[in-house]
């Protein structure tokens, strides 16, 4: 028995719903699980943050659901709710007891069909100050808050959708009207670009006729149209410099990179991990523990749907400069161009990487997700043994030739000081 093979059945409702049932009895709950297909990604610069915006307004009310009730329904119920947002996706979940399962349904399919009655100035304006507010916290007033805003500014050009944060420019949600929320929503919360997990404890039969009794009647909206770009890489080096009150200097290096399921996508996750995801890392062993010039460094790999980028970040110590870290970082960086990772090394992250997709089976809420996750980029829930296959297929060769395209490559730097 392969514990990654997960048996699910899927099918579309008439009006372009995708349907994903995954039966997990073991414990008396069911995860619900709400992706609708549009991101950051589906703006336009000028009117970017809709996306993250309408993760707030959809939880504004209904035609039947008052404002504020979907969450007091939830929680009334013994659940938890919630909903993210990044450049490709909008994702909305609800765990519940299972027999509360015909709640969390009706409560999706009343925001998904009837929400533009209910939709108010007031509620626009109200939601514009939260995001405002979050923006102000999260960003703006944070120590080095900006600083993924700025790398993505210089790493993708103006017109790519990858170029602004998801939640937005200051500016961008200070200009929203009623009509620009009333045609996002009409545009890109439809049934045929959504799909549904419902993962846990219930009955196919009557799961299946709550599912038709409730969306099955919502129309669908007329096609949509996908952003496009050609694959994009940055042809030369770019340092920024920016004084803010902040305590340390940090120093950024970002490169474009591959995208979700790419040829290097595995390789690069695994080079990530073997330079910083450990305190035996490479990088943070070097950087942290033996030259003590750093607090803390890291490396991420994000890939999606249209691009991707590889960061590194590191925090100086007190009284150590900048140009010292970045020697010591392409150092390692070199050493890992020229004689790749060792068997240890591949062995270990490859461990890592098995480990947290069998952990991920065992939470029914991050199970949901993931069947969401590779319905999306694959058009395949069940790519669990698939998507960990390719990491365990990963070679030297294949680290030590994503290291050499992609870290040989132009990058952006950005370096943040203290104000003096």
């Amino acid at each position: 028995m392969n514990i990654l093979d997960v048996e699910y059945e899927k099918y579309k409702l008439n009006n372009g719903l995708q349907v994903i049932l995954h039966k997990e009895p073991a414990l008396p709950i069911v995860s619900v699980n709400l992706w609708y297909h549009v991101g950051s990604a589906n703006e336009k610069r000028g009117k970017t943050g809709l996306a993250h915006l309408f993760e707030h307004m959809m939880f504004q009310g209904s035609q039947n659901v008052p404002k504020e009730m979907h969450f007091r329904y939830i929680q009334e119920a013994g659940g938890i709710l919630n909903g993210s947002t990044n450049f490709d996706r909008t994702n909305y979940y609800e765990k519940v007891p299972s027999n509360f399962l015909e709640l969390a349904l009706w409560l999706e399919a009343d925001r998904m069909g009837y929400f533009l009655p209910t939709l108010t100035q007031e509620k626009l304006n109200n939601q514009k100050d939260v995001v405002k507010n979050e923006r102000l916290e999260r960003y703006d007033n944070q120590p080095y808050g900006l600083a993924w805003e700025i790398l993505l500014e210089h790493l993708f050009p103006k017109i790519h959708p990858y170029s602004w944060p998801t939640i937005g420019s200051v500016n961008d949600i200070k200009s929203y009207t009623l009509e620009d929320v009333s045609d996002f929503f009409s545009t890109y919360y439809t049934p045929p670009n959504a799909s549904l997990v419902i993962a846990g404890d219930f009955d196919t039969i009557k799961t299946k006729e709550m599912i038709e009794q409730y969306f099955g009647s919502i129309v669908q909206a007329t096609s949509i149209v996908r952003p496009v770009v050609n694959p994009f890489r940055i042809s030369q080096e770019n340092i920024i410099e920016r004084r803010e009150n902040v305590q340390l200097d940090r120093i950024y290096f970002a490169w474009n990179s591959e995208t979700a399921f790419g040829d290097d996508d595995a390789a690069l996750d695994i080079m990530s991990d073997i330079l910083s995801g450990s305190k035996g890392s490479r990088l943070y062993k070097k950087l942290v523990h033996e030259l003590e010039l750093t607090q803390d460094i890291t490396v991420f790999q994000y890939s999606g749907k249209l691009a991707g980028h590889l960061m590194i970040v590191a925090t100086a110590k007190p009284g150590v400069e900048l140009d010292k870290i970045k020697k010591e970082i392409f150092k390692e960086l070199s050493k890992l161009k020229k004689n790749g990772v060792t068997k240890k090394e591949l062995i270990k992250t490859k461990n890592g990487i098995r480990s947290g997709f069998i952990y991920s089976l065992q939470n029914i809420d991050s199970l949901a997700d993931q069947l969401n996750f590779y319905n999306f980029y694959l058009n395949e829930p069940n790519s669990f043994s698939k998507d960990l296959q390719r990491y365990s297929d990963v070679t030297n060769e294949n680290v030590k030739a994503a290291a050499d395209k992609y870290l040989t490559a132009p990058f952006v730097e950005l370096r943040i000081t203290p104000n003096k």
